[in-house]
């Protein structure tokens, strides 16, 4: 049984925040019938293309120290339920009960 941990106002924060950034970073989501969607740079239009409702979760790919620390200011400071990764982020949209779903705050920067 999954249980959503996102609604659309904070999809839409994160997707008006990538488009604000100079170097947005690239991107993939995986939705709940397990289609992952090819890598994209485009938060305008593609990420919301289609709606939120079905994202498992999202992935976002950093690819330089300087992205990966501002692309983490900005995502604690929605606090959002997800997690720092090696390669970036990952927000989940949706989680099992079992699962231990941590939360990107300003309170726990690494």
């Amino acid at each position: 049984m999954l249980y959503s941990c996102m609604n659309n106002t904070k999809w839409n924060e994160i997707r008006v925040a990538m488009v604000s950034m100079e170097s947005p970073p690239l991107w993939k989501v995986t939705l709940l019938n397990g289609y992952e969607s090819a890598l994209d740079g485009e938060w305008f239009y593609h990420f919301s293309e289609g709606g939120y409702l079905e994202i498992r979760y999202l992935d976002i790919f950093t690819n330089t120290v300087e992205q990966h620390t501002t692309v983490g200011t900005i995502l604690r400071a929605i606090h959002l339920p997800g997690m720092e990764t090696s390669t970036g982020y990952r927000i989940w949209g949706y989680a099992d009960s079992v699962s231990d779903v941590g939360y990107l705050s300003l309170d726990n920067i690494v």
